[in-house]
């Protein structure tokens, strides 16, 4: 077994390896959650009228589109915010039917993992 500190995105992460020898078989498990070293510091967010349901950022990244609008209904899977992560555009889509109570993001921002996108009612 090795002991690795790996780094992601300026977050330290420890994880044991073990090396295994050649023709030895490996079932596939579920990798535990790796717990941050130390985690990010917490954005303050602008003070605007919130709704119950928050979406938030899975991932660090730069905001493409917001299709989202305040006082818009959208229906579970609607489109709300394309957040761009490592080249890749991802969809951010409503959880669930309900209205848009506020926009807490605009296109060319960047935001954090957690970092709250929109929020519904």
């Amino acid at each position: 077994m090795k002991n690795l500190r790996i780094t992601v995105n300026g977050v330290s992460y420890d994880v044991q390896v073990e090396e295994l020898g050649e023709g030895t078989a490996v079932a596939a498990a579920p990798a535990p959650a790796a717990a941050p070293a130390a985690a990010p510091a917490a954005k303050p967010v602008a003070a605007q009228a919130t709704g119950s349901i928050k979406v938030t950022a899975p991932m660090p990244g730069t905001i493409l589109s917001v299709n989202a609008q305040a006082g818009k209904a959208v229906k579970k899977g609607d489109v709300l915010v394309v957040l761009e992560a490592m080249k890749m555009e991802n969809e951010i889509c409503a959880p669930e039917d309900g209205t848009v109570a506020s926009v807490h993001v605009e296109k060319g921002a960047n935001v954090e993992t957690g970092a709250l996108l929109v929020s519904m009612g």
